[in-house]
C-alpha cells in the first residue's frame, strides 16, 4: 500500500461525511460491530489470498508467484466474500448499502482502479500489502476531483493524493494474518509435501515446525483429508500425536493444553491452533508430567 497515506478529512464539515458514515454504520452494524469486522476481516482477506495461491497443490507460496489472471481473480473473490460476510445484496454496481449502489475495490498494489461506471458513487476500498501484512477497508466517493487525470487502457482512473484525503477508514494498517508458507524453508516445504499420505504430510509439518502455532486451516490444506482432525489427535497409536510422540515431539492443542502451552513459555494458541515442541530439558520433561501428560524417559531425551 502506499506509504505515509495522509490522514482522512472526512469529518462533520465534509460534504461526503453523511453519506459515507451512514455506509459505515451500515457495514459495522452487519459485521456485528466494531471490533467484529476488526476480527473477521482481516481473516477473510488472508483466506481469500491463500485460496487462490493454494500451496498444498501448486507449491507455490507467495502472492508474486500468481499469474495475472489469478491476481484479478482475487479481487473477484474478495467482493464475493464482503458481501457475504456482510449479508450484503448484489447491485447495479457491486452492491447496496443503505439505498446507494456501492462499487468494492481491491488492490494488493498501492493503489486502485476506479471505472467510469463508479464515478460520483460511494466505494469500498479494500487493500491487502503482503510485504508488511497490513490491511485497510475504507469508504470513499469516486468524485472526478479525487482521481487522477490519467487513465489506463480500460478508462479507469486511480486515486490522486487529494483522493486519499477524501476516504473515510474503518480499519487502516491493522495486521492481518501472514502468509504462513512465506516463512516455512523452501526445503521444509518440499519435505512436507512430497510425503507419501495426508497422515505423513501433518506429521512432516509438525517436525519441520516446531514452536510456531499452525491454524487448523494450514493442517486441512496439508493432509488434504476430510477426517485429518481425528486423526491429528489419535488413530489407534498410529495418530499423528502418537507418531510425534515416540520421537519426543509433544503436540499440544490450543483448546486443551492452553495451560501447558503457557508453562512452556510457548506462543500462545487459539483454540483452533496446534503447537508442537521437543522438551529441551528434564525439568520441561517433569513440568509436561505435571500437566499430566507423562513421558516415558526412555522415549522423551532432551536434546
Amino acid at each position: 500500500m502506499k506509504k505515509n497515506i495522509p490522514e482522512s478529512v472526512v469529518v462533520p464539515e465534509h460534504p461526503d461525511y453523511e453519506l459515507l458514515t451512514s455506509i459505515a454504520a451500515d457495514i459495522v452494524s452487519r459485521a456485528g460491530g466494531a471490533d467484529a469486522i476488526a476480527d473477521k476481516f482481516p481473516s477473510m482477506l488472508r483466506g481469500c489470498i491463500d485460496d487462490v495461491i493454494m500451496t498444498p497443490k501448486t507449491g507455490r507460496r507467495s502472492y508474486d508467484e500468481l499469474e495475472k489472471t489469478e491476481k484479478t481473480y482475487i479481487g473477484t473473490r474478495v467482493e464475493i466474500e464482503l458481501r457475504a460476510m456482510l449479508h450484503l445484496p448484489k447491485g447495479r454496481l457491486d452492491t447496496v448499502i443503505s439505498g446507494h449502489d456501492v462499487d468494492i475495490k481491491n488492490t494488493m498494489g498501492s493503489n486502485w482502479m476506479i471505472p467510469t461506471e463508479a464515478i460520483n458513487h460511494p466505494c469500498i476500498l479494500i487493500a491487502a500489502d503482503e510485504s508488511s501484512a497490513l490491511c485497510y477497508l475504507g469508504l470513499f466517493v469516486a468524485k472526478p476531483d479525487y482521481l487522477t487525470l490519467g487513465q489506463n487502457k480500460d478508462s479507469k482512473k486511480s486515486l490522486s493524493a487529494e483522493g486519499f484525503k477524501n476516504i473515510l477508514w474503518l480499519l487502516r494498517e491493522v495486521p492481518y494474518p501472514s502468509n504462513f508458507w512465506r516463512g516455512v524453508p523452501l526445503r521444509a516445504v518440499d519435505r512436507i509435501f512430497k510425503a507419501s499420505s495426508g497422515n505423513r504430510r501433518v506429521e512432516t509439518l509438525f517436525r519441520e515446525i516446531q514452536a510456531v502455532p499452525i491454524t487448523r486451516d494450514v493442517i486441512e490444506a496439508v493432509a488434504q483429508q476430510r477426517d485429518f482432525m481425528r486423526r491429528l489427535r489419535a488413530d489407534d497409536g498410529r495418530g499423528t500425536r502418537d507418531v510425534l510422540a515416540k520421537e519426543g515431539i509433544l503436540l499440544l492443542s490450543g483448546d486443551y493444553d492452553s495451560a501447558l502451552i503457557g508453562a512452556l513459555k510457548l506462543s500462545p494458541c487459539a483454540g483452533s491452533e496446534f503447537i508442537s515442541y521437543r522438551p529441551k530439558s528434564q525439568d520441561e520433561i517433569d513440568l509436561v508430567g505435571r500437566h499430566g501428560i507423562h513421558l516415558d524417559a526412555g522415549i522423551f531425551r532432551p536434546e
